[in-house]
């Protein structure tokens, strides 16, 4: 079991860390252009996160908590991405009933990014919420960074520097691990090829790339300041909540009272995990449970999405749930006297 919890929170950590470092790349490469454009259009960053959350998985939640971490995507964008997730749940409806999980899918995304909207809003001041965060992208502007440089290569490679042994033997001993099947998804399923695709093109960034970039950015601003933390909470997180599920039963907790079924969904969104919301999904296919309640808790719960944000921010974190409960509710109950 802790083999099983460890191998789930490398998998994540290390997804995130590659999503970080990934970011870092694009925004030095781009001058920031791309970052700049996201802060502007505030709609555009709504859109984004709500379609990355829409992505079935936790690989575009994921996402956008990196983003989020950098301050390239609002707390609202945030919100979005989250409410539009249904985690690895998506699969199974769009396995059991395909065209219901297509409107559920639709109503969440609409419903997303009004939320989104109405978060940034209401919160003016987000800067709180990342106060002890001090990640976010930075240009030196003193020297750009010519990030790969053929000629330049060996020549690094000769001098290899701690930081850059280090992240080689990391990228390199994940995609070792994933390749034998001893980490990730024991096929080769689209989650495993996006898993072996970003490790690839971080390796091949650590091997390219200046020692000042691999310093300045990526040892200094990704690894030293998050791996640990991100690593820790994502395993604390998903050991507490198998021992969670070894001892509680939340079958039993179900009644035939839909206002009591409907809290009790929303009151089990909030554990960022994505076997209970499973429970749901079977009621509904089998006409236990009104199609309201799936959609408060497919808004409500996030899968794994949320797992590395409690590292980056546990203040961002609880407001999040709050406005996804609130909002869930609100669903919830005008679907119960609309849609009974």
């Amino acid at each position: 079991m802790i083999t099983d919890v460890l191998k789930h929170a490398l998998m994540i950590t290390s997804f995130v860390l590659i999503m970080m470092l990934l970011i870092e790349y694009i925004n030095v490469q781009t001058r920031g252009s791309w970052q700049l454009a996201l802060r502007k259009n505030r709609f555009g960053q709504y859109m984004l996160g709500a379609f990355l959350g829409a992505v079935p998985g936790c690989l575009g939640a994921f996402t956008v908590v990196s983003l989020y971490s950098h301050r390239a995507l609002s707390f609202g964008a945030l919100v979005a991405a989250m409410i539009a997730t249904s985690g690895d749940e998506a699969f199974v409806m769009f396995t059991m009933f395909p065209l219901q999980a297509l409107w559920i899918s639709l109503i969440l995304f609409l419903v997303a990014i009004v939320a989104g909207w109405l978060s940034d809003i209401l919160f003016k001041n987000q800067a709180r919420f990342l106060q002890r965060e001090d990640h976010e992208l930075e240009l030196h502007e003193e020297e750009a960074c010519h990030c790969f440089l053929p000629s330049g290569i060996l020549t690094q490679l000769k001098q290899i520097t701690f930081a850059r042994t280090i992240l080689i033997a990391m990228f390199g001993s994940f995609l070792f691990l994933l390749a034998t099947g001893l980490l990730g998804p024991g096929v080769w399923d689209w989650k495993k090829i996006t898993f072996a695709i970003g490790a690839g093109f971080a390796l091949f960034v650590v091997l390219t790339v200046p020692d000042h970039f691999l310093e300045q950015h990526l040892w200094e601003h990704v690894v030293k300041k998050h791996l640990a933390r991100i690593f820790f909470w994502t395993f604390g997180a998903l050991l507490a909540i198998h021992y969670l599920d070894a001892y509680l039963n939340i079958n039993e907790w179900i009644q035939d009272n839909l206002f009591l079924v409907l809290l009790i969904a929303v009151m089990v969104g909030i554990i960022p995990e994505s076997g209970p919301h499973l429970v749901f999904v079977t009621l509904f296919a089998q006409g236990t449970i009104p199609i309201s309640i799936l959609l408060a808790s497919s808004i409500v719960q996030d899968g794994h999405g949320t797992l590395p944000l409690l590292a980056v921010s546990g203040r961002a974190f609880i407001w999040l749930k709050l406005v996804n409960i609130a909002f869930g509710l609100l669903l919830g109950l005008v679907g119960l006297y609309l849609l009974p």
